[in-house]
């Protein structure tokens, strides 16, 4: 009985956003409070985070070594799994308020994921991987519209923006190098102006040159359009470009406690 009275005042909270239509605006872009996570058949949580926020337009570098915990919380944020306890939102949408399937829907409408391996489909075009997000979202699309772009104005935009040559765009993925195919991943996460962008580990596969020419053209995206950017990385060395940063070390007790153990 408890369960399902908590489940009912999350979905009151969680009337604060929608899936189908845009979020609030200024409304923070995320909100973690009182968060545990344990996966099936662990002994221990992997996530206890108290509170965590990231204002809306917020740049936040967030930097934790490999087991720390980086990849759980971001299967919270994008909604594909969620906490045992506490609350995660994304622009004012209590996710556990949702179904999976709704998830699935507000995922595709607000968040951009650009992630360390790309994800791209390798037999479609560059410009078809950018346009997939689009295809998934109508909200992104009624964005665009209202904009007074296309989806082929707006893919061709984010290429020239991220020193990707428009005749690549016609390419299978598949031919294209890393570095290209690392922009067309940043430009599918931005197509569409989502309130949030997560980058996970987006710079690994880079040298230092092209690390930095990357950073620069992902943030100024995201200032253009107003996005709040969450970008996760080990690499200290990028943390000097961003707002705050933040160690999970220091707001994930689950790490500590397993000190302890």
């Amino acid at each position: 009985m408890a369960g399902v009275t908590d489940r009912a005042r999350a979905a009151e909270r969680g009337r604060a956003g929608t899936a189908a239509g845009d979020p609030p605006q200024r409304v923070e872009a995320v909100r973690l409070s009182g968060l545990r996570l344990r996966w099936p058949g662990a002994a221990a949580d992997c996530l206890a985070i108290d509170d965590f926020r990231l204002g809306a337009g917020e740049r936040v570098f967030l930097r934790g070594p490999s087991g720390s915990g980086k990849s759980s919380l971001l299967s919270l944020i994008g909604g594909v799994v969620t906490p045992q306890a506490g609350e995660v939102a994304v622009a004012g949408q209590v996710l556990d308020a949702l179904s999976a399937a709704a998830r699935d829907r507000f995922r595709a409408d607000h968040v951009g994921f650009v992630f360390q391996l790309f994800n791209l489909l390798p037999w479609l075009s560059a410009r078809d991987n950018i346009l997939l997000a689009c295809r998934f979202s109508p909200v992104r699309r009624a964005r665009l519209a209202a904009a007074g772009r296309t989806l082929a104005q707006e893919a061709e935009r984010l290429a020239a923006r991220l020193d990707l040559d428009v005749g690549l765009l016609s390419r299978p993925a598949a031919q294209l190098s890393v570095g290209q195919q690392q922009r067309v991943a940043a430009a599918r996460a931005l197509i569409g102006r989502p309130g949030l962008v997560v980058a996970d580990e987006p710079t690994s596969a880079l040298d230092a040159d092209r690390q930095q020419a990357f950073l620069d053209l992902l943030l100024e995206e995201c200032r253009a359009v107003g996005a709040a950017l969450l970008f996760v990385s080990h690499d200290g060395r990028l943390a000097r470009h961003f707002d705050r940063v933040v160690d999970l070390g220091s707001i994930n007790r689950a790490l500590a406690a397993a000190g302890d153990a």
